[in-house]
């Protein structure tokens, strides 16, 4: 004959706690004394208890789970660039310690934005982080009007929308330029973000802003942050200004894909060109030559994502947005 399954009682019972407090500690409730809650945890595992999870939901109005979403194809999601890899770790991370289920979702196009309207309204998940925007992206005002708790990874176009986690885009962007200013570099261009992208757009307004109390002029061609698309534009920069002696690279693929170009075309990277990349991705260092570049914490900005849309949705007030710092790291490109 098999055994009863534990029960909360038999839980409290075992804890010596009320059937209330077992509750609270296994829907993850934050008024619990830590002692009260590893006592219950502890009589949790003896008793092998597995939470009904259905029950709970109806209970709690609570789905357990997360969807994160990038407004990208998947064939960007899925590339060689790590930073998704990253941020999709940094939050699985927060929804793992809170016992939640991480969605992975894609709304790259009208019809995906669609899908995950409806998915998110039908309240499958009990928030949304959105990241990846581009242009003013209407994804996040209309769950936000629908009553959905979303945060966006990275400042969203217009003002006043849902709360964000963003980069010191601008400012890591200036500090790069400054270092090549600072290095007698005279014909520094750069290789800009996608102009619909507010990364792509604050990292240009960062450059400008170091070249604008210099002599020294803008030489702009725009990528979108791919490796393939920095080769393209470095091919571009050259033609537009043979003399070129310094490149900035929105992005660390952008400056993989310059430093394959400037080697073919036979220039010496830093003696005839110096060039920082963003972002300090793991290839950055074992680029050749190591590339200099401005770190952004992606695994932070995941973490940061997942606190915030959970304290969303336990009725908290996270506040205004959340600005992660940058840090040059120098390296031998420049």
């Amino acid at each position: 004959m098999t055994s009863a399954r534990p029960t909360l009682e038999g839980v409290a019972a075992r804890a010596g706690v009320s059937r209330a407090t077992v509750s609270r500690v296994v829907n993850g409730s934050a008024h619990v004394s830590p002692e009260i809650r590893e006592t219950v945890l502890r009589a949790v595992e003896e008793l092998g208890y597995v939470p009904n999870l259905a029950a709970r939901s109806l209970v709690t109005r609570r789905a357990g789970s997360v969807a994160l979403v990038f407004s990208e194809p998947p064939t960007r999601v899925f590339s060689d660039d790590p930073l998704f890899a990253s941020v999709i770790r940094g939050v699985s991370q927060e929804m793992e310690a809170a016992d939640r289920q991480l969605v992975l979702m894609l709304a790259g196009t009208p019809r995906g934005r669609e899908r995950v309207e409806r998915y998110a309204t039908a309240r499958h998940v009990d928030g949304v982080i959105v990241a990846s925007m581009h242009g003013a992206d209407p994804l996040p005002a209309v769950l936000a009007r629908r009553g959905v708790p979303v945060v966006c990874g990275g400042r969203p176009f217009s003002y006043g929308g849902p709360p964000c986690v963003d980069m010191a885009n601008a400012g890591g962007a200036e500090q790069a330029v400054r270092h090549l200013v600072a290095g007698g570099r005279r014909r520094i261009a750069t290789i800009a973000g996608p102009q619909d992208m507010v990364a792509g757009i604050d990292r240009l307004t960062g450059y400008r802003t170091a070249l604008r109390d210099s002599d020294r002029r803008s030489i702009v061609a725009v990528g979108d942050f791919t490796r393939e698309s920095g080769a393209a534009a470095m091919r571009q920069l050259l033609r537009d200004d043979p003399a070129l002696d310094a490149v900035f690279a929105a992005s660390d693929m952008m400056a993989l894909g310059a430093l394959r170009v400037l080697r073919q075309a036979g220039r010496r990277v830093p003696d005839d060109v110096a060039v920082v990349g963003f972002d300090d991705v793991p290839a950055a260092a074992y680029a050749e030559p190591p590339l200099t570049t401005v770190r952004q914490p992606a695994g932070q900005m995941g973490r940061e994502l997942g606190r915030l849309v959970l304290e969303l949705a336990s009725g908290g007030d996270v506040g205004g947005p959340v600005i992660l710092p940058t840090e040059l790291v120098v390296r031998e490109s420049a």
